[in-house]
């Protein structure tokens, strides 16, 4: 084989190896981008709330993740339970998943009553969310949140979150 001839078949085999590599790192950036969230559910992650209007006794109801929320401002007639009670400026909220532990229906809030029911099989829990009565297993799920000084972060865990977490399973 002539000189020229290797030079040639050489040359011709380092550009496909440069093709196949910078293919090779487009499909790679592509695989990636595929895989993040894309930026509607990055935004869905994440849900503010100021807590500074609502009424003592006052259950409130946001989303998140396409969950109920359930924010209740505990009056002072209002059992306080440490372990699940959110504090933020002195007052005392309960912060919880809407959905029974159970079988996942949402309960509503009785005030007369101080308690959430969930009207599928009877459950009862308390105004901190702790199951009292009927099937659910376990308290009404507590969401990551973290307190910005009137506002609660919905989706990011805050020292607040993981202490009350910590509290909650030392219970």
């Amino acid at each position: 084989m002539s000189v020229e001839k290797k030079d040639r078949r050489s040359f011709i085999g380092m550009a496909f190896g440069a093709v196949a590599g910078v293919g090779g790192a487009f499909a790679l950036v592509g695989m990636k981008k595929a895989w993040d969230p894309l930026p509607s559910v990055k935004a869905a992650g994440v849900t503010t709330v100021d807590l500074s209007p609502i009424k003592e006794g006052e259950l409130y109801q946001v989303e998140w993740r396409k969950k109920p929320i359930f924010i209740l401002k505990k009056s002072k007639d209002m059992q306080s339970n440490p372990t699940r009670d959110v504090v933020v400026a002195d007052a005392r909220y309960t912060v919880c998943i809407g959905l029974c532990t159970h079988l996942g229906c949402i309960p509503y809030w009785k005030p007369s009553s101080q308690q959430f029911i969930c009207a599928c099989h009877g459950g009862i829990f308390d105004s901190s969310g702790i199951n009292k009565f009927g099937p659910p297993p376990r308290p009404l799920d507590i969401p990551p949140f973290k307190i910005d000084g009137t506002k609660l972060i919905l989706g990011e865990e805050g020292p607040e979150y993981k202490k009350l977490i910590a509290q909650t399973k030392g219970a």
